[in-house]
């Protein structure tokens, strides 16, 4: 496969906090304690992971258990025994989403293999870990997936919910409506392994997280992605402890992170989470639903809010001890309770994360005294034969297409023009700016503080002439009806919803064209130092 890179400034909607994590700036230095640049620093980093090895003898055995019940490979069970034996882990995760959710939950999975892969090389023993985000309560996130379809923009699939307002995710069943579902997925990829799986997988009484994991059991045989449900009671047994701290500490931790988001806004940045006050880092799950704990502060004495319930603070760690699997983290929350539960090398993520992790930096070091560090997931769009074959008619760039349809409409409208047309343009551009470069140096003689004047008329011309063009391409994008549809299918493929592929588009969808082969070739093109999003070619 052919491939491409384009720098994330050319990239829509990217953040300047992750931008400046790329090039590792001055100004993002104090929010992480590594730069992007794996391979300086993945030795040293192992030094500093401290881990219980009855904490590693239980996590391993849940483990087990758990990729057992998912068919796990041979693989994936040597990489549990590797873990059990004393290797760091390389994580990643994902909400659960239908049918595996988008395309970048698989660069996502590829890329913790790489790492996991590089540490290896380097003398550090370290495997990949998928942490599935089943106690997440957004269930609009991820009952739906988008599904390439020959005409037009994805097809999008839902799946009807069987579970309480703000349950977590992970507990919600499918019904007997996931067989529709299915078989509409199913005519829409075609008859392949992947279809054959998501029949598999995605079974009334499943539930997301399960069918998820099902799924990407068969996915990642080959590559030994071991999967974590965090849902799991033992895990928060486990993990009761921390749970204790942050309700115990809640004063401190919350003036840590007002501390590190007024830090992140002086450097000009925005936080990810808001925080205030009466912030914690908990949820309880109260009669099946999700509930928020609020700290109530009341001079020296604190109580908290579950709901509308209140409580002191030794009714909640009395809750905590009794029933710890009711507790769950925030989002700042749920990165540090995995490194409790992991020996975690190194965390990779999107952009988003990376900003969580900007903000989650002072709960790590209160808690557990160190900081993972985060690294950037592989990012890239997809290039099929169709969608080239316009690129390449039109002299297409992939900044062009990313501006959106309505300016791929008017690119391709410009270079439909007849030839001779086209060209009296181009000869307008260059009498103009011959016309007056001379006329400049001239007036330059004469007056020299006329020159910017000059160059302004020169630069005010040149504008005419592009609108007039512009003007021009529009009334022959209304003529011709084969720019509207060439443009509508190079948009839908490659930028669809107006957004990156790899988040409109289903990874299956993919998969199902091309095979496992997809995945070897591009983990082929991960290379864990590169952070640029790449424009890969499939055939």
């Amino acid at each position: 496969m052919k491939s491409q890179c384009l720098p994330f400034q050319q990239i829509p909607h990217t953040t300047r906090l992750f931008l400046d994590y790329l090039s590792y700036a001055p100004s993002t230095r104090g929010f992480y304690p590594r730069s992007p640049i794996f391979s300086e620093w993945v030795m040293d980093e192992a030094q500093r992971v401290i881990y219980d090895d009855a904490r590693r003898a239980k996590v391993s055995e849940i483990l087990e258990r758990q990729n057992l019940a998912w068919g796990a490979s041979p693989k994936i069970l040597a990489n549990i025994e590797r873990l059990r034996r004393g290797a760091f882990t390389a994580v990643t995760g994902q909400q659960v989403g239908l049918f595996g959710g988008p395309l970048f939950s698989i660069f996502k999975a590829l890329t913790a293999v790489k790492l996991a892969e590089q540490a290896t090389a380097a003398g550090v023993d370290c495997v990949p870990i998928f942490w599935l985000a089943t106690e997440d309560h957004d269930l609009a996130e991820v009952n739906h997936v988008g599904l390439a379809s020959e005409h037009g923009l994805p097809e999008k699939l839902a799946v009807e919910s069987h579970g309480l307002h703000d349950a977590p995710v992970g507990r919600v069943k499918l019904g007997s409506e996931i067989e529709s579902v299915v078989e509409r997925a199913a005519a829409l990829l075609g008859d392949s392994e992947i279809t054959t799986w998501l029949r598999q997988a995605y079974r009334p009484g499943e539930t997301l997280g399960s069918a998820f994991a099902l799924l990407f059991a068969r996915l990642f045989a080959d590559y030994g992605v071991i999967l974590l449900d965090p849902a799991d009671k033992e895990f928060h047994a486990l993990a009761k402890p921390l749970f204790r701290a942050a309700a115990e500490r809640t004063a401190e931790l919350n003036q840590a992170l007002l501390a590190r988001g007024k830090a992140i806004e002086a450097a000009g940045y925005h936080q990810q989470v808001k925080v205030t006050a009466a912030s914690t880092l908990l949820f309880e799950v109260k009669n099946g639903a999700r509930t928020v704990v609020r700290h109530k502060s009341n001079g020296s004495d604190s109580e908290f809010a579950v709901g509308e319930e209140r409580i002191s603070t030794g009714e909640l760690l009395q809750r905590i001890d009794q029933a710890p699997e009711s507790f769950n983290g925030n989002a700042l929350f749920r990165p540090v309770v995995q490194d409790y539960l992991l020996p975690t090398l190194v965390y990779t993520g999107g952009p988003a994360e990376v900003a969580y992790f900007a903000q989650a930096a002072v709960i790590f070091e209160k808690l557990l005294g160190r900081v993972t560090p985060i690294l950037p997931r592989f990012s890239a769009t997809l290039l099929e034969a169709k969608p080239e074959r316009i690129l390449t008619r039109y002299q297409l760039s992939f900044p062009e297409v990313f501006q959106g349809p309505e300016n791929v409409r008017e690119v391709i409208s410009a270079h439909s023009l007849p030839p001779d047309l086209q060209t009296r343009f181009t000869e307008a551009h260059e009498n103009v700016y011959q016309t007056m470069t001379a006329l400049r140096e001239s007036i330059g003689k004469l007056d020299s503080t006329l020159i910017e004047t000059a160059e302004s008329a020169r630069s005010s011309m040149s504008h005419q002439i592009d609108r007039l063009q512009a003007r021009v391409a529009r009334a022959e994008q209304q003529r011709n009806e084969v720019i509207t549809r060439h443009a509508d299918a190079v948009s839908n493929a490659l930028f669809p919803n107006k957004d990156l592929q790899e988040r409109e588009v289903g990874g299956v969808s993919f998969v199902a064209r091309y095979g496992r082969e997809l995945l070897a070739n591009l983990y082929e093109k991960i290379q864990p130092d590169c952070h640029d999003h790449q424009v890969i070619e499939v055939q």
